[in-house]
């Protein structure tokens, strides 16, 4: 495999990594309150490992992020079959989707952007796609990810990064003790494989309510089907206020441990948060590390699953002519304690 990486260093001396396969986060070092320079994402030994790994650590799934029912979605009577991956669904574009993809690649000044030209029919999908995604890092420890696409016939599209974060370092065990604050009242129950059934609900009075910062294994345990389904957090919350093209905070993750914190900004409509509950089993981690269940949280920006099957939801329909633009900020700080 022919992978370009890439390193974009501060005049602080935090960095973050990124590599061709899967326009992956391979690498995030930022300091912690006593200023020592860690990892804070999850990767493996291994270059070879990121490929069709079951966890997608780091990396940009598509066309379609997240799940699409018995693999079928419908654009303008016509329905189009996509592999079954999941269960009985489809689920990040497919086994062959963007995320075990090289895309091509350039540095530009301070950035780095992947492209990637998805043909018609791959994985099932119409319409011929050019996806563009442009990492930039700031010297406050800001990685701004956007993404850019078009097509030439009507297509579905949903973009996320799969980064699993865990604050204390990245082979430092579970992330269970961080505590989470997600900007969302409403979240999306699913069917026992995780597809919505339809209407939002409130968070309150759930264990899916984070609107005041909570540890996220105070709850974890709770006998809830969110939680029941996929022995633990994986659910998709509806960031509230949100508008077209306005980017707004969506999560803030804090480790009282290291003192480092995260905060989420995106212009997407909902956040799907997973505790990585099936972790254990997955290849060799970075510095020989093994992940175990829960050992890093993914806070995956995007547009809703199964959207294309549910008219109500913000569409995910792109048409020629037009521009997809989304984007995500992951601002990393840290606090004195």
């Amino acid at each position: 495999m022919d992978i370009t990486k890439y390193t974009l260093t501060n005049s602080k001396g935090a960095s973050v990594t990124l590599s061709s396969l899967g326009a992956c986060i391979t690498s995030i070092i930022v300091p912690d309150k006593d200023g020592k320079l860690e990892d804070v994402v999850l990767g493996y030994k291994d270059d070879a490992s990121w490929m069709a790994d079951g966890p997608c650590a780091g990396k940009c799934p598509g066309r379609y992020a997240n799940r699409i029912a018995g693999g079928h979605l419908e654009l303008d009577g016509k329905v189009y079959t996509l592999p079954i991956n999941n269960g009985p669904n489809h689920l990040h574009g497919g086994p062959d989707g963007f995320q075990n993809r090289i895309w091509e690649s350039r540095r530009d000044g301070d950035a780095v952007e992947f492209m990637y030209f998805s043909e018609d029919g791959e994985m099932g999908y119409p319409g011929n796609l050019k996806v563009v995604a442009r990492y930039e890092w700031s010297e406050e420890n800001e990685l701004r990810l956007t993404f850019t696409a078009q097509c030439d016939a009507p297509t579905v599209l949903n973009l996320t990064n799969h980064a699993y974060f865990n604050l204390d370092g990245h082979g430092s065990g579970s992330v269970l003790d961080h505590s989470l604050k997600l900007n969302a009242s409403l979240y999306l129950p699913t069917d026992d494989t995780l597809i919505p059934l339809g209407e939002a609900e409130p968070v309150a009075g759930t264990p899916m309510d984070f609107l005041k910062s909570k540890k996220l294994g105070r709850d974890i345990k709770e006998d809830f089907p969110a939680l029941n389904y996929g022995k633990g957090y994986d659910a998709c919350w509806i960031i509230d206020g949100w508008q077209e093209g306005q980017l707004q905070e969506a999560a803030q993750l804090v480790s009282a441990k290291s003192g480092r914190s995260l905060t989420v900004y995106t212009t997407q409509p909902g956040i799907q948060v997973y505790t990585g509950n099936w972790l254990a089993g997955c290849p060799e981690g970075k510095d020989g590390a093994v992940y175990e269940d829960y050992g890093g949280v993914a806070l995956e920006c995007q547009h809703f699953p199964d959207s294309p099957n549910h008219p109500d939801f913000p569409t995910t329909r792109l048409n020629p002519g037009e521009t997809f633009e989304q984007a995500i900020i992951f601002a990393f700080g840290c606090n004195s304690i």
